[in-house]
C-alpha cells in the first residue's frame, strides 16, 4: 500500500531549504527505496508556513528511508532552517489517481 508523510513546517529561509532539497535529490538519485513523488505546498492563509508531501511505495520503505543516515542529517539541517517544531502526518493512501 503506497504511503506518504506530510510534513508541516514554517521558515523564512525556504530557498536555502530547497536548495538542501535539490543537492540531496541529486545525491540520491537512483536509489532505491527513497520517494517516490513528493510536493511542496505553501499555505496562502498563513506567510511562511509550508507542506510538503512524501510519498513512498510503501510504509515500510519510508521507515527504512526514514532510519538512513543520510535522511537524519538532512533532517537535521532543514530543521535548523525552520521556525518552531515540524508536524508529521503520516497516511496510508487509500485512493489516488488523475481527475480530467
Amino acid at each position: 500500500m503506497k504511503f506518504v508523510q506530510i510534513i508541516g513546517f514554517e521558515t523564512e529561509r525556504l530557498d536555502e531549504m530547497q536548495q538542501l532539497l535539490q543537492e540531496a535529490g541529486q545525491r540520491n538519485a537512483g536509489r532505491a527505496g527513497g520517494p517516490t513523488h513528493r510536493m511542496l505546498l505553501k499555505d496562502r492563509d498563513k506567510p511562511h508556513h509550508y507542506l510538503a508531501l512524501l510519498e513512498f511505495d510503501s510504509y515500510d520503505e519510508a521507515m527504512r528511508n526514514s532510519d538512513d543516515p543520510e535522511t537524519s542529517k538532512l533532517a537535521e539541517q532543514l530543521g535548523a532552517l525552520s521556525i518552531g517544531e515540524r508536524v508529521y502526518t503520516n497516511c496510508d493512501v487509500l485512493e489516488s489517481g488523475e481527475l480530467k
